[in-house]
């Protein structure tokens, strides 16, 4: 009696993984792509073994956490820009330039400015109008902070 490929569950492990994994591309927070670690665990060893259904969820479900718990601090500050981390270059790129208020903003409201071409979300702790030249002296992530130029 010859069964079907996508009834075997090393092919069904594998490929809920591959969906973890693309999921992972359009749902950014680098904690799915583990649980795709846990699932392409679980098809291997339904590959070399023959689990039955609960050791199998018992499985994905260990791998799954412990690779997350143990690996993913290591690959975000591997692989992802850590902003903890703030090295000269990064800093050079942006810090003590100037770039201009494309909407006017102050305490408590966001705006954006236009830096090399690109509009960013900016703060600043004074009253910036639109059209003022403002100084970068900090960015986090995708927001600058900057103030009035003097």
């Amino acid at each position: 009696m010859s069964t079907s490929l996508f009834t075997r569950p090393e092919v069904i492990w594998f490929i809920i993984g591959l969906v973890l994994f693309l999921l992972e591309l359009v749902i950014p927070g680098f904690v799915i792509f583990f649980f795709g670690v846990g699932a392409w665990i679980t098809a291997l060893l339904c590959l070399i073994a023959d689990p039955g259904i609960n050791l199998q969820g018992i499985v994905f479900a260990v791998t799954s956490v412990l690779s997350l718990l143990a690996l993913r601090k290591m690959i975000q500050r591997k692989f992802f820009y850590d902003k903890h981390d703030h090295s000269e270059e990064v800093e050079d790129e942006f810090t003590g330039r100037e770039a201009v208020a494309v909407t006017g903003f102050g305490p408590g409201k966001d705006g954006k400015v236009e830096f090399k071409g690109t509009s960013w979300k900016a703060e600043s702790e004074s009253e910036i109008k639109e059209g003022q030249i403002v100084i970068i002296i900090d960015k986090d992530n995708f927001k600058l902070k900057v103030e009035p130029k003097k």
